[in-house]
């Protein structure tokens, strides 16, 4: 992106004979211009510690600001606009407890201060890894919800083989927070309401459920995955493994990805509470019915194992409006042949909250749109997002490693936690005007933050002028005029030429 202007500063630089200058230039520009200059949030997990650390950090890996915390992370923090910070955590002794037990949801102010503090576990429910902020100030949540063997094969589930002799389903609650450390219910749905089966007529939920993808077979179980027995966590009732949700605005929708079940899942968020319990209703019509799924198809009596695309994947989010490939969908797959893979495809959206669908064939797309895979690999959690610029920002929970690639799988930028000795679940890269960040934070003309004026601030500088930028209140509004712009370029450029 920025060698599209080096014309700009070339007279500049030959009309002080500074070839050399320039010659520089052209050498370093590739390997800086495509780093998003952001700030990267992170909460590595250590285990046996009495206190644990949220991290906002730059692009040379110097502390923007950090915040402590008594338990461990569940999944993610979250940085909002306001400079808050939300931070799901790991209770002591939660009432379900698998691989990715949270319980727990923290407020804090930038400085550090807990401003809300609300735990969600009891004999029905345990929330469990995920969280997504939304923008009216409430959350959603993730939840374990417990179901006895006698509840299961009343709803047509044949076996249970587990020594709890139980199964969790799963359920979102959508939370609005009061006071300290309260919170109201506001919005639901359960997974139990959305159920087929094929192995008893005399049951409810009985039908073909090839001709229901809409709905869960309850006695799908990805036997490639093990038996609960087997699963991360030890001996526990955990059934799909949902480990990711993410909200999508524009069309008032979730999307949540199952570990166990190798699928990703649309669900339609305009429904009422009433009407997410049942199969009508909301902008789709279909109440809280599975609008689309995508990765494995097996679950739902469709496909063949080349459509079985992905396994244990533990991350997914839409890509933002204005982002390259904006509606599309980033999936974090655990397991791509030998290594992790981020996958980015294309949903077949019709209207109406509605997802195209062939009479008998799976879900599309067949094949994603771009992969990248390559020398990292992750058993648990993970993730990807992708940046304004193009990037993906990947984590590689396993080794605590961090790292940025282009559309064209360079990578660009990466950051180890404690030389790998611990995991960082998953995290995220805010542009740098995110936040009103304090401006004696930095010094105007440093935009990349690294305590010098040189090349890189100039480019950078020259990328925003198209729009690639990061507004006001940051340091490449050298001018302080209230934007990036043609002057902050030029303005910096021959303070540098003259100094």
């Amino acid at each position: 992106m920025i060698t599209n202007h080096l014309f700009w500063f070339i007279p500049y630089l030959l009309a002080g004979e500074r070839k050399s200058f320039l010659f520089l230039v052209i050498l370093n520009c590739n390997l800086y211009a495509e780093i998003f200059n952001g700030m990267t949030l992170y909460a590595p997990i250590v285990s046996g510690a009495n206190t644990h650390q949220t991290y906002l950090i730059d692009n040379q890996s110097n502390v923007i600001n950090v915040w402590t915390h008594e338990s461990g992370v569940a999944s993610m923090p979250y940085l909002l606009e306001d400079s808050t910070l939300l931070y799901p955590y790991r209770v002591e002794n939660p009432s379900m407890n698998a691989a990715g037990v949270g319980g727990g949801i923290s407020k804090y102010s930038w400085d550090g201060d807990l401003i809300w503090d609300y735990t969600i576990g009891d004999e029905t429910y345990q929330h469990h890894h995920d969280i997504e902020p939304l923008q009216n100030g409430n959350i959603l949540v993730l939840l374990w919800e417990r179901k006895t063997a006698q509840e299961a094969f009343a709803a047509g589930r044949q076996t249970i083989n587990n020594p709890l002799n139980q199964i969790w389903s799963e359920a979102i609650f959508e939370l609005e927070l009061v006071g300290n450390n309260d919170a109201n219910i506001v919005w639901e749905w359960h997974l139990w309401d959305h159920l087929i089966q094929d192995a008893d007529s005399t049951l409810p939920n009985f039908g073909n459920v090839a001709d229901h993808p809409e709905l869960q077979d309850i006695n799908y179980d990805n036997s490639e995955s093990g038996p609960p027995t087997t699963r991360p966590g030890g001996p526990n009732g955990d059934w799909k493994h949902f480990n990711a949700i993410d909200y999508n605005p524009e069309l008032d929708q979730i999307v949540i990805s199952s570990r166990t079940h190798d699928e990703i899942y649309i669900i339609d968020h305009s429904t009422t509470t009433e009407e997410a319990a049942t199969h009508m209703g909301g902008n789709s019509g279909m109440g809280g019915d599975y609008l689309y799924r995508w990765g494995n198809p097996h679950a739902y009596d469709r496909g063949t194992d080349s459509n079985h695309i992905l396994k244990d994947p533990h991350g997914v989010n839409w890509i933002p409006p204005g982002y390259p490939g904006a509606g599309n969908i980033i999936i974090f797959n655990n397991n791509h042949t030998n290594n992790s893979a981020v996958i980015e495809i294309i949903t077949p959206f019709s209207e109406n909250g509605i997802y195209f669908l062939d009479n008998n064939m799976p879900f599309g797309p067949e094949a994603p749109l771009w992969i990248y895979t390559g020398s990292f690999h992750t058993e648990m959690q993970g993730g990807a997002f992708r940046l304004p610029n193009g990037n993906t920002i990947i984590t590689d929970c396993d080794d605590g490693y961090i790292f940025e690639v282009t559309q064209d799988n360079y990578i660009v930028w990466d950051f180890i936690y404690n030389d790998g000795e611990n995991i960082i679940p998953r995290a995220q890269k805010y542009s740098i005007d995110y936040l009103n960040i304090d401006p004696d934070y930095f010094t105007l003309g440093d935009v990349n933050y690294d305590g010098y004026y040189n090349l890189i601030d100039i480019l950078m500088i020259s990328d925003m002028t198209t729009g690639h930028g990061y507004a006001p209140n940051s340091p490449a509004d050298y001018n302080s005029d209230g934007m990036v712009d043609m002057d902050d370029f030029t303005s910096l450029l021959e303070f540098i030429i003259n100094n």
